[in-house]
């Protein structure tokens, strides 16, 4: 007789297999990959709360590292990488209140910067929750380790960050059209390597909107924040060391516009002031916004668009923020009902001028283009196959340590959830 299987008994069974996956990550993901569409028993139990999945990829770059490349030296830059990351989804209703979340482990392994392998750990907890028929908010945490992008950096040494994220707001409808809402986060990273602490900080930010809610489901308000940077290790004036401390009072217009049915805009923009209190000269004021486009042309494309013009931490050692202008367009195209094609082009330029503290830096500044290309087939409901294409190039500026450089690759994914 087939002994029946309890759903704990199921779940473990199913983190066994991930283990084995880990340890053998190419030829255990395979087998995982394959044995996964004949999972349906286990499926059909735990899929109402609880969603493991697994993915595995490969992917080539030409140039990891994003260095420059000096006439006359051609170093070969090129890796290639391989991922494979295990976890589960969950989403859970109580009565009124919803609670949501991941849990992400990834290993990576890179075959020429083998120093460069990790470990990554990503995860989210949300409480959506109500009380009575008016007042709302979130309450979440979330948890992020993985590679420090090499674009700012300037290094070949492997530099781990660490993200932690604690928030919560709350909205009260105290009119049919009319509602107030208040939100308090802060914001840790951490750096694993000597050289990029000094961009060690916390954030604290607290906000305040009011909206006016159309039956349209448009809506229009004004949103009142203040955001407050606190750097591990200060610079300022003698240091040597830019000022990275930074109060930035923020009061913006907050719109949602339902244009129509397959059309919608949305805009929060206004005036900004960042002061960094060490230096007390190197401020900067002026409009910040970012305006998101997004139309569905047909029932199988849809195009998003975006401008912006903000302020952005830069994540190197000379300069610790820039103010971004910015512009994107994406198409998505649902070919057939299994096969869906993506496609994104973006161009931005980075100010450095005087937000840091340093105004000899005035005038300074970086830009950078970049294209992608995608597609992905779905076989089954619960497995995904994906193919994508990347190219980028930047004209940088060593003076603030950005790198003039050119970059191409290759992805392939397969994610199954079970």
């Amino acid at each position: 007789m087939k002994k029946m299987l309890s759903l704990t008994e199921k779940k473990c069974a199913a983190c066994d297999a991930a283990r084995a996956v880990f340890r053998t990550p190419r030829l255990g993901a395979l087998s995982l990959l394959i044995g996964a569409a004949f999972s349906t028993a286990v499926h059909a139990e735990i899929s109402d709360t609880i969603h493991p999945f697994i993915r595995t990829s490969t992917a080539y770059d030409d140039n990891l590292l994003r260095l420059s490349e000096f006439p006359g030296q051609t170093p070969d830059l090129s890796d290639t990488s391989r991922t494979v990351q295990g976890g589960l989804l969950f989403e859970r209703p109580v009565g009124r209140q919803l609670f949501t979340g991941y849990a992400k482990l990834s290993r990576v392994t890179f075959n020429r910067f083998t120093e460069l392998d990790y470990n990554g750990k990503d995860a989210l907890v949300d409480w959506a929750w109500q009380l009575g028929n008016h007042v709302q908010g979130h309450l979440g945490t979330s948890y992020l380790e993985t590679l420090t992008p090499f674009a700012d950096t300037n290094s070949k040494d492997r530099n781990l960050r660490t993200q932690r994220r604690h928030y919560a707001d709350v909205s009260w409808l105290f009119h049919p059209s009319w509602q107030v809402r208040a939100g308090v986060s802060r914001f840790d990273a951490d750096y694993e390597l000597l050289t990029q602490k000094i961009n060690n900080r916390s954030e604290d930010a607290t906000e305040l909107g009011l909206d006016y809610l159309a039956a349209s489901g448009s809506k229009v308000g004004v949103q009142l924040r203040r955001l407050k940077s606190d750097y591990q290790f200060k610079g300022g004036a003698g240091t040597g060391f830019p000022d990275n401390d930074y109060t930035q009072d923020e009061i913006k217009a907050n719109v949602l516009w339902l244009v129509s049915g397959p059309t919608k805009l949305s805009f929060l923009g206004g005036w900004v002031r960042r002061t960094h209190p060490l230096s007390g000269s190197g401020s900067s004021s002026g409009a910040n916004g970012r305006l998101i486009a997004d139309w569905v042309a047909t029932g199988k494309l849809r195009f998003n668009a975006a401008l912006w013009r903000e302020f952005q931490v830069v994540e190197g050692g000379i300069v610790g923020s820039s103010l971004n202008k910015g512009a994107s367009v994406a198409a998505f195209w649902s070919a057939t009902a299994k096969v869906g094609v993506n496609a994104q082009l973006q161009h931005e330029k980075r100010d450095f001028s005087t937000i840091n503290g340093f105004t000899a830096l005035s005038g300074l500044s970086d830009a950078s283009t970049s294209a992608s290309l995608g597609v992905t087939y779905t076989p089954l409901r619960n497995i995904t196959l994906e193919a994508d294409t990347f190219r980028s190039r930047r004209s940088g500026n060593p003076i603030v340590g950005s790198n003039s450089y050119r970059s191409q690759g290759v992805s392939f994914s397969a994610n199954v959830q079970f």
